[in-house]
């Protein structure tokens, strides 16, 4: 398996919600196994050292009592010894204060001399208790102390061996092994049944997706769990959206293709009117010039218009930010539109209430302004009057344009961004409107951060309110 296959085995939900499973299973068992078998070794030792201290004590008390130091042939503490070294399986040796052996269980150290750290210990009246884990044995040194003097005159030495313990211990590891096996295989099955029951969702996610994308189907719904339901909500959201973007292209781009095809064909009607005919007086082939001199004027202001509108659609990387001065520039563009203003015999106004100055890409701004007075100025009745007022607090400029002109329509008003789109398409195209004026000027203002609202009333006129910061916000 190549190692990106591997990776995308890993990356399986399946798989992982197996592993995941294993993992909460096993780890706790085997914890809880090597916890077990090291609490039950270190718990049965100290009990058998507890048990072995307590019969030696009672068999220091008898050898004490019995002065078997001095006759070791005793019969009673002689089968106490045996009986305790056999039950034990351990090794007792008797010890008097010259440090010679008189009683060995085994038989083999008798008579002999024995001189170690426990027992010189045990002489200076310490009891000692100790584990020997590497060579499985517990060794126990008690003083023999006379009761009343206290005098102590000889050792009990005691060891006995943890072989038993071992071998219990092995019996219960062995079998915790074999019910940990069980365990994992039964959490191999229950981790494999509930991983397909919890991806079943995402698998049916994922059908339907793939029918979506097929056209078989219109919205994804898949409801098993709330984290689902709500992945098909935002889905569902989210395709719409799509679906209205594709539209809209498909709109823009037939649009596009009527509005950039009516001045050619208009242009190719006048063209063959004049080749078909001959002699054409001169003041025809004027005014033929002229019209197809207007529509080749409007075929490059659509050009221009688009051009523009796919500049702002690009992002605010693109925009030239510096600090402009906006009663000097609202100046300017009402300056530039007074001749046209003028021929309409339309009143143009600016009224500046403070200087404001703000951060914004001139050209773009110029642009959405120009437009909002232009067809403030278009879209005016004879003797109307275009008032164009400019305020600003301490965070925005607002710039507001109002007409006397003919109005908008109310159930026009939510379109009118829309591009190509015209409220009165006849009009429109007799004063040489593209419909992409305020499309323009919306995204220039967007890409400002800024805001524009309308209100307009039909047959009355129509107010603009925008709402640019002043000083210019980097989103994050």
């Amino acid at each position: 398996m190549s190692k990106k296959k591997f990776w995308d085995f890993f990356k399986s939900l399946k798989i992982r919600f197996i592993l995941l499973f294993l993992l909460i299973g096993i780890l706790p068992a085997t914890a809880l196994r090597v916890g077990m078998l090291r609490s039950y070794a270190k718990k049965a030792v100290a009990n058998r050292s507890i048990d072995v201290l307590s019969q030696a004590k009672i068999l220091t008390n008898q050898i004490v009592f019995n002065n078997y130091l001095l006759d070791a042939g005793s019969e009673i503490i002689n089968s106490q010894l045996e009986q305790l070294s056999n039950i034990y399986d351990g090794r007792i040796m008797v010890i008097d204060g010259s440090f010679h052996i008189i009683k060995d269980t085994y038989g083999l150290d008798e008579g002999k001399t024995i001189v170690s750290e426990e027992v010189m210990r045990s002489f200076r009246g310490e009891e000692i208790s100790k584990h020997d884990s590497e060579n499985n044995y517990i060794e126990m040194s008690l003083p023999l102390t006379m009761p009343e003097s206290k005098d102590i005159i000889g050792v009990l030495l005691v060891s006995v061996s943890t072989d038993s313990i071992l071998l219990n211990q092995d019996y219960l590891e062995r079998s915790a092994w074999v019910i940990q096996l069980v365990c994992i295989m039964a959490v191999v099955l229950a981790s494999v049944f509930l991983a397909r029951l919890l991806t079943k969702p995402f698998r049916k996610m994922a059908d339907e997706i793939a029918e979506i994308q097929n056209g078989f189907r219109d919205e994804l719904r898949v409801t098993d769990y709330a984290e689902t339901e709500a992945v098909s909500s935002s889905f569902n959201q989210l395709y719409g959206r799509m679906k209205v973007i594709d539209e809209s292209r498909e709109e823009f781009v037939s649009n596009v293709s009527h509005e950039l095809k009516t001045p050619l064909t208009s242009m190719k009607v006048l063209a063959d009117s004049l080749n078909g005919q001959e002699n054409v007086p001169v003041e025809l082939y004027k005014e033929f010039m002229a019209d197809i001199g207007n529509e080749i004027d409007r075929e490059t202001k659509i050009i221009n218009d688009l051009l523009s509108l796919v500049k702002m659609n690009r992002s605010a990387v693109d925009l030239n930010i510096a600090s402009v001065n906006i009663n000097e520039l609202l100046e300017l563009i009402l300056k530039r539109l007074r001749p046209i203003a003028a021929r309409q015999h339309i009143e143009l106004v600016l009224e500046s209430f403070r200087p404001v100055s703000a951060e914004v890409d001139e050209v773009k701004l110029t642009l959405a302004f120009t437009n909002l007075v232009e067809n403030g100025i278009k879209y005016n009745k004879k003797e109307g009057w275009v008032h164009v007022t400019l305020n600003a607090d301490h965070q925005y400029f607002y710039v507001k344009v109002e007409d006397s002109g003919i109005g908008i329509p109310e159930d026009a008003l939510e379109h009118i961004y829309e591009r190509f789109y015209r409220v009165d398409k006849s009009h429109s195209r007799e004063i040489g409107g593209t419909g992409l004026g305020l499309a323009i000027t919306r995204s220039s203002i967007l890409m400002h951060r800024g805001a524009i609202k309308v209100f307009s009333i039909e047959g009355e006129g129509t107010v603009f309110n925008v709402r640019i910061p002043l000083n210019y916000i980097i989103a994050s």
